[in-house]
């Protein structure tokens, strides 16, 4: 048996497909489809250095890897690598020979700090270790069954806000740029953001595949996007919750709770039986919302990183 490393052809229809089904069956907690994975590759920023890596053992995709450069955090050198085999190819070489490739190709492109995430499971967590990089923050995967669990009922808005979709914004979507920048900015992580390229988030967020603008649920107060819930959906019978947050100047008020409830209240009802989410463990205030509302933790991430010397 032979593993090889090479390139994703976007531009290859199969080639997409079988990348996606690894991700899936290596990541279910995550929405992956074909158009999505196109989607990061080509619009990538530039200055990120995007690449997406596959390993294949005689001819068949058994291993991916999304690598690149974290452009815009203020803190130059920053890298990921996502590496995901599938279940059941893995300890056939395909993880050790991805990140030895993304690894290489990182550090020729100036990175000297290299974060990914690992499914926290002791075969995981091993292969990181052994590959020199060590623990940091984690991350819980949830789940919610719509088709059978009970939502909370939707309660009314606070005097002053209205709830509205971001589909509204669709002639100017400047203000939901904004909001997501300011609720990104604080969101937990071990690597700073800053969103300052309008241009690039229309093409990377605005217009990713997967946005389900009617579902996006925007708390608005004064005319301004105060609190929004960022649903992503699959074409099929599944949601995901991409981004929930209020801009500082509104937290405390409960519309980050009130927009995904009510954005959860309409996935439901136009026919998702699924909902997914994710959470840094530290992030208790978002913890308690998804316990609330009925989402149970199905898996956990633990972040890694590595210094290049």
């Amino acid at each position: 048996m032979t593993v090889l490393v090479r390139d994703l052809r976007p531009d290859v229809p199969a080639d997409v497909a079988a990348f996606a089904r690894v991700r899936h069956l290596a990541l279910p907690f995550i929405l992956w489809t074909p158009e999505a994975v196109v989607h990061n590759l080509v619009h990538a920023h530039p200055d990120a250095r995007n690449r997406s890596l596959v390993a294949e053992e005689d001819g068949e995709m058994i291993g991916t890897a999304q690598i690149g450069l974290v452009h815009d955090s203020p803190e130059p050198g920053q890298a990921y690598l996502n590496v995901y085999v599938r279940p059941d190819k893995v300890r056939h070489g395909a993880g050790g020979l991805l990140v030895r490739t993304a690894e290489e190709y990182l550090a020729a492109e100036g990175a000297t700090k290299l974060f990914a995430w690992v499914l926290d499971e002791p075969a995981n967590l091993a292969f990181a270790e052994r590959h020199g990089y060590e623990r940091r923050r984690s991350a819980h995967f949830l789940r919610l069954d719509l088709a059978n669990g009970t939502l909370p009922p939707l309660g009314s808005p606070p005097p002053g806000v209205e709830l509205r979709t971001a589909a509204d914004f669709a002639d100017d979507p400047r203000p939901m740029f904004e909001l997501d920048a300011e609720t990104l900015a604080d969101e937990p992580s071990d690597v700073d953001i800053e969103f300052t390229d309008y241009e690039a988030w229309l093409a990377q967020t605005w217009r990713h595949p997967l946005l389900n603008r009617e579902l996006t649920t925007v708390a608005v107060v004064d005319g301004r996007p105060a609190a929004f819930s960022v649903a992503y959906t699959d074409g099929g019978t599944r949601y995901s919750t991409a981004m929930t947050g209020t801009v500082r100047a509104h937290r405390g008020r409960g519309l980050a709770k009130l927009a995904k409830t009510d954005s959860l209240h309409r996935a439901r009802a136009a026919g998702y039986t699924e909902a997914l989410t994710g959470n840094d463990t530290g992030n208790g205030p978002m913890l308690t919302i998804n316990k609330w509302l009925g989402y149970e933790i199905c898996a956990t991430e633990v972040r890694h990183v590595r210094e290049l010397g």
